[in-house]
């Protein structure tokens, strides 16, 4: 065989193997075609549609929260923030932008180019440099902005607290959302987006959020779009995506944002005002019920704080102060949050048990000689009163707070029939009020001290009837929150039924439950409760005389709860020298029984020695304003005599 034979078989072997390559290339390229605009043409389109648009998102307004009067308690202001997108600026004046806005609105130039720096590969970004800006700052952009290529000043909502301190606790406040949030609420909630952190705010955050809307713009590429508002936070198209090209709304494709839902408050906040005034130089709560609805007309709380410092820019120090929960704890609301010894006024719940179930009857009586022993035990526990009251009923025991009276009771009632009608009026459990961070309080019965001493020997265990006698009066492990104790003052003057606190006014009450007390019992109770605040007829009034009204029957109790043994009071003189972390708080529990609505209340003042004198006093004014107010009534002055009065 010739070379020029093997040479031409050769060549139309590579040429025949170059044709089926080229031939088996065309197919898959023919199916691939026909796979991509054929059979998945649909798929294709809408990948296409999806890379050409983008939905931008555009936020919602929080809603408003309010009275029933229209009294704006919070709501939302537009907020000037200052951005910077480096495309929109030459490169090679970035280091003179950053040096004008160090000396125009103090943000710092090498911060500023750090930022230029991050976003180098997507240089459209709006990079925020400064939120909330003052007026000035703004006037001070506009007249430099030939200097500032690229800068712009957009408008944000922002939450506002018009009235500052004044029931700061109970609408609470509002900050940015951690990284453990957007992971959780992914979808709801995006970076800088803000979330109710307590009070009304938080308790109502799903129905205060608004629906955020949004528009679409076509993009290009990998384009990333942006929004800038005017001044008044109405949107502008804007012109460029990441990689210069311009862009354009898509018609038809915009949903506006829903505004979350205002929420309306049954505070009377004139009334709030007066109770945040009266307490605006002690720690303590003061709580004031409709006693029949469950409505809260006011709850204060002292030491108070302001809810604008967590929206407000420089506030950084206050925030941290808070935040830090430095003692007292400002951000405490007392009237849920604390617990604290119920003291004497245990005794009108203890009373009304006693009467309900038979144990004592209108008439009957107990000898005190100024101490009680329990048979032959050498423990001796004292009244407050050294030599004694005599010979008492209950409603005497009430109206002079006779701790002996109440020993007896105690002991003949039982902590198993204590603790049953303490579950159904709701004390030692949460009220449910319509605000985080409640506390339960505590009644404690046999299973309570049983679980707690598991670890000690069994004596230690057991309950002994020192055990009883010490919480008939309000004392040793009973704890209890001024809520609770106004519920408790609701339920006695509203025909016996337990009542559910509540401040959203479009909550609507549960029906009555069961009658817990009969109105004979009532009338026994608030018997005595009436002659504790004015004399009857040869009696004299006990000791909440000093919150008698004129024209409106009071009714109360005062209640000194001792938080140190009376051994270590001993070693002063006076009680004016006992430290003021030792002193006794100061308890009054109240309610009006003439007049429309019925109100019930709660006054504690936090290591105020005695309710009589620094807590009957302040339960006066509330009543006297809330059925006697005059329009242009000075409440800071009104408050300012009543410590006066306390002090002197």
């Amino acid at each position: 065989m010739s070379m020029n034979h093997v040479t031409q078989k050769n060549f139309f072997y590579r040429f025949s193997l170059v044709i089926f390559l080229v031939i088996f290339s065309m197919a898959i390229l023919i199916f691939r075609l026909w796979t991509i605009q054929v059979r998945d043409a649909e798929l294709y389109r809408e990948k296409a549609e999806n890379n050409r648009i983008w939905p931008q998102r555009m936020k919602a307004d929080r809603g408003k929260i309010l009275t029933k009067d229209g009294t704006i308690l919070a709501d939302n202001r537009p907020s000037a923030d200052v951005i910077f997108v480096p495309g929109d600026c030459p490169s090679n004046r970035y280091k003179n932008v950053a040096e004008t806005l160090e000396k125009l609105i103090n943000v710092p130039s090498f911060w500023i180019l750090e930022q230029v720096e991050n976003f180098k590969a997507e240089p459209f970004t709006q990079i925020t440099l400064k939120r909330d800006i003052s007026r000035s700052d703004w006037i001070r952009i506009e007249e430099n902005n030939f200097q500032l290529p690229g800068v712009y000043v957009t408008v944000q909502p922002q939450r506002r607290y018009p009235l500052g301190n004044t029931a700061g606790q109970i609408i609470g406040y509002i900050n940015e959302t951690n990284r453990d949030e957007l992971v959780l609420y992914e979808g709801r909630y995006f970076p800088g987006d803000f979330i109710g952190r307590s009070g009304i705010e938080r308790y109502y955050e799903n129905i205060l959020k608004g629906t955020d809307g949004y528009m679409t713009v076509t993009k290009y590429a990998s384009g990333r779009p942006q929004l800038r508002t005017d001044r008044y936070g109405n949107l502008l198209l804007v012109r460029k995506d990441t990689r210069g090209h311009l862009l354009t709304e898509e018609a038809g494709l915009r949903q506006l944002p829903t505004p979350g839902k205002n929420l309306v408050l049954t505070l009377d906040i004139e009334l709030q005002k007066l109770c945040e005034n009266l307490l605006a130089s002690q720690p303590g709560s003061i709580v004031v019920l409709d006693a029949d609805t469950g409505a809260v007309l006011a709850m204060a709380s002292s030491p108070n704080y302001d809810p604008n410092i967590f929206v407000t820019k420089g506030k950084d120090a206050e925030r941290l102060e808070l935040l830090l929960n430095k003692q007292p704890n400002r951000m405490t609301n007392r009237a849920i949050s604390e617990q604290y010894p119920p003291g004497s006024v245990f005794k009108v719940f203890l009373a009304a048990t006693a009467l309900e179930k038979g144990v004592i009857t209108p008439k009957t009586t107990f000898f005190c000689p100024g101490a009680f022993k329990i048979g032959g035990t050498g423990r001796e526990w004292k009244c407050w009163k050294k030599y004694g009251h005599g010979s008492v009923t209950v409603r005497e025991a009430l109206a002079y707070s006779c701790d002996v009276f109440f020993y007896n009771v105690g002991l003949k009632l039982g902590v198993d029939a204590i603790s049953e009608y303490c579950h159904k009026i709701g004390l030692g459990e949460k009220t449910g009020i319509d605000l985080p961070g409640e506390v339960p309080g505590l009644i404690p019965d046999r299973v309570w001290k049983a679980k707690i001493n598991a670890h000690k020997p069994v004596w230690e265990q057991k309950w002994y009837p020192g055990d009883t006698v010490n919480l008939s009066i309000g004392q040793g492990s009973c704890a209890t929150t001024p809520l609770q104790n106004a519920v408790l003052m609701a339920t006695i003057i509203n025909g016996g039924h337990r009542i559910y606190p509540h401040l959203n006014a479009d909550f609507v009450p549960p029906q009555p439950e069961e009658q817990i007390f009969s109105k004979k019992t009532l009338e026994t109770v608030i018997d005595g409760m009436r002659l504790c605040v004015e004399s009857i007829g040869e009696a004299r009034a006990g000791t909440g005389k000093l919150a008698k009204v004129d024209g409106i029957t009071v009714i109360g109790k005062t209640g000194s709860a001792q938080i140190m043994s009376l051994e270590h009071h001993k070693k002063y003189k006076s009680e004016e020298e006992i430290p003021w972390e030792m002193r006794d708080h100061a308890w009054f529990v109240a309610g009006v029984t003439d007049k429309k609505p019925k109100i019930a209340l709660c006054i504690l003042v936090e290591h105020g020695h005695h309710g009589s004198s620094a807590a009957a006093p302040l339960a006066q004014k509330v009543i006297h304003f809330f059925y006697n107010r005059e329009p242009k009534q000075d409440i800071q002055l009104i408050a300012q005599e009543s410590i006066g009065r306390i002090q002197h």
